[in-house]
């Protein structure tokens, strides 16, 4: 019966972990590119109290084993890169991308931060940044002269200035992609970073190298699926009610076992 007390604490432990994590997708429900988590579970090891094909009081092999397991835990907490939905902004510096890759930023520390959100805005020097102020690597620079601003699905940006009937060319944005994107490490603020999991980095061009294709005036919203969300917490109250009261029947036991003294 103790046993029974910290198995089911296993259970109550990891769907509180469950439950935390479909609270932190539903709250990013509307935040841009942002990629829903999901929980993974495994049970732990087994208490054999007798093995399979073991030799019983008769002589006899037992066909089956008697092992008694000791619950679960979360072994790992994967986030799924799956497309969101694409919303049209009327925005000249908004951009999605449209199937794989991530943009690449420069942080603060100087290291390169990758991200799938495209909601860039022009600093004070001209320069295309993240609405936390980091600059979009390699920096592309707008012109206060100019008139109309594009940004083609190969990720060349052009622009129209004042006085001028031709476009000129103002940079390029280049596209990174992972072998192993769940691997990366989430920053906060939709920023990620490479990791000895998520493999090295591989840029390229839009359209190139398996990588998406960009959507100008564009953004790509959260994948998070509220309906699934919903069922996932019922789920997970439910398994945790149910931990709770393997809990209260141990004690029960329990206390009925402490009192056969009496």
């Amino acid at each position: 019966m103790i046993r029974s007390l910290y198995t089911a604490a296993t259970g109550m432990k990891g769907n509180q972990t469950f439950v935390d994590t479909i609270a932190n997708n539903l709250s990013n429900v509307n935040t841009i590119g942002f990629k829903k988590q999901k929980v993974e579970f495994e049970d732990l090891i087994y208490q054999s109290l007798q093995k399979p094909g073991g030799e019983m009081e008769d002589g006899n092999r037992a066909p089956v084993g008697i092992e008694v397991g000791l619950g679960s835990r979360v072994v790992a907490i994967t986030r799924s890169f799956m497309q969101g939905n694409l919303e049209q902004t009327g925005n000249d510096t908004d951009v999605a991308i449209e199937g794989s890759g991530f943009f690449q930023v420069r942080l603060p520390n100087g290291e390169i931060g990758y991200t799938r959100n495209g909601a860039f805005k022009i600093n004070d020097e001209g320069y295309l940044t993240t609405s936390q102020g980091y600059l979009l690597d390699p920096p592309v620079n707008i012109p206060n002269d100019k008139t109309y601003l594009t940004i083609t699905a190969e990720g060349e940006v052009t622009c129209y200035r004042s006085g001028q009937n031709t476009s000129e060319v103002l940079g390029q944005i280049e596209l990174a992609r992972f072998v192993n994107p769940s691997g990366l490490l989430s920053e906060g603020g939709g920023i990620y970073l490479q990791s000895d999991a998520s493999g090295t980095p591989v840029i390229g061009l839009p359209g190139e190298e398996n990588l998406g294709r960009l959507r100008n005036q564009f953004l790509e919203s959260s994948n998070v699926q509220m309906i699934e969300e919903m069922v996932g917490m019922i789920i997970a109250q439910r398994a945790y009610e149910i931990s709770s009261k393997a809990v209260t029947t141990s004690d029960e036991m329990l206390q009925t076992a402490n009192n056969l003294k009496r």
